[in-house]
């Protein structure tokens, strides 16, 4: 968990509400929803310590996320500080690897990392994921196709998942 101070800052866009959050080592978050009131209160239960505290001055950090969550492709330039198990930044480690418009199966995933039993525990990780879309565990997919489940809401896996597909 970050030590230093949460820094965040919210916004809205086709996918609905976001968060950006922010430790002095990089972001922590990126939650999405349905209001900020809810995605704060979330914040707050993720990251004990000091109340996060909101800061404008990260609008250059939002902006340039809100141009990625609509361009899969354009690039994002933002440090990552991403605090898990050993086991959950491995699984975000190898999600980060899936290309724009490609997705895996969790037992695909559980075989790159050499633990090919690993299927549901590369779900939890998913569910985990504290960073919606840069860690894009919405290109994981049951091994029937279907969507599975998605921390953020099966609409938005959809969606983002459909807007990769169209680029």
């Amino acid at each position: 968990m970050p030590t230093s101070p949460i820094r965040y800052i919210g916004g809205t866009s086709s996918l609905g509400v976001l968060l950006l959050a922010f430790s002095a080592e990089g972001l922590c978050a990126l939650l999405l929803g349905d209001d900020l009131i809810t995605l704060e209160r979330d914040l707050a239960r993720r990251f004990q310590g000091p109340t996060p505290q909101r800061d404008n001055g990260l609008m250059p950090a939002l902006e340039q996320t809100l141009r990625h969550l609509e361009d899969p492709r354009t690039a994002l330039d933002l440090p990552l500080h991403l605090t898990g198990s050993v086991f959950q930044r491995r699984v975000w480690e190898v999600l980060r690897q899936i290309p724009v418009g490609e997705t895996a199966s969790y037992r695909d995933i559980a075989q790159r990392l050499g633990q090919p039993s690993a299927s549901r525990a590369v779900a939890n990780a998913c569910g985990a994921n504290p960073v919606a879309v840069i860690v894009p565990c919405h290109r994981v997919l049951r091994q029937d196709g279907s969507l599975g489940g998605y921390r953020w809401g099966l609409e938005r896996k959809r969606q983002l998942l459909d807007r990769e597909a169209q680029r």
